[in-house]
C-alpha cells in the first residue's frame, strides 16, 4: 500500500491521511480485511508524527471504515468491492472538474450541495 500526502494540501495532516486511507479502500487498493500498517511504520514513512496516524486511524474508526485491535492493529472493517464503480465515477468527476476549469473547493461544494 502506498499513501502520499500532498505537503502544500490544505487542512490538517492526519485529516488529509485519513481522506487518503478512505479513498484507498473506498477504490479497493486496500481490501475488506486487510490489515492497515503499524502506525509507528507509517508514521516513519510518511514523516509524520505517530499521534498523527493514530488520530486518523480513530477518525476512520468512528466512521466504521477499520477496526483498531489494540496491540494487533487495525484492518478494513467495511466490505467496498462493489464500489468500484463508485470509485471510477468520482475519478471520472474529478478529471471533467479539471477539463472544465472547477477547482476543489467548488467541486466539494457542487457535492454537498447535490448530496442535500
Amino acid at each position: 500500500m502506498r499513501i502520499h500526502l500532498d505537503p502544500t494540501a490544505p487542512g490538517p495532516i492526519f485529516a488529509r491521511l485519513a481522506d487518503a486511507l478512505r479513498a484507498a479502500i473506498v477504490d479497493g487498493r486496500i481490501g475488506f480485511g486487510e490489515r492497515l500498517p503499524p502506525s509507528r511504520d507509517l508514521a516513519e514513512g510518511l514523516d509524520v508524527n505517530v499521534h498523527t496516524v493514530l488520530r486518523a486511524y480513530r477518525v476512520l474508526r468512528d466512521e466504521g471504515f477499520i477496526e483498531l485491535h489494540p496491540g494487533r492493529g487495525a484492518t478494513v472493517a467495511k466490505r467496498l468491492g462493489h464500489h468500484t464503480a463508485l470509485a471510477g465515477a468520482i475519478h471520472d468527476l474529478v478529471d471533467e472538474a479539471r477539463l472544465n476549469g472547477v477547482d476543489e473547493v467548488a467541486l466539494l461544494a457542487l457535492v454537498r450541495e447535490a448530496w442535500r
